[in-house]
């Protein structure tokens, strides 16, 4: 028999504040990667862009030596 997670409104306010605070850490981040592309590369956002493509799959790849995070998608 498959146990059921009761949805309660105390899960569902944690759930909501957990999301809420992952997009106002990701806004943040945002605007500061915006000013690092103004000050560092005079707002030329294809070297910005293709070098958060390079950092992003090394995030990725790094601690498994592997990309099957993005087989997920």
């Amino acid at each position: 028999m498959a146990k059921t997670k009761k949805i309660t409104l105390a899960y569902f306010t944690r759930n909501i504040s957990v999301v809420v605070g992952l997009v106002l850490i990701w806004r943040g981040i945002w605007y500061v990667l915006d000013v690092l592309d103004i000050l560092l590369f005079s707002n030329s956002r294809i070297w910005t862009a293709l070098g958060g493509i390079v950092i992003g799959l090394l995030i990725l790849y790094l601690p498994d030596k592997d990309l099957k995070e993005i087989e997920k998608l």
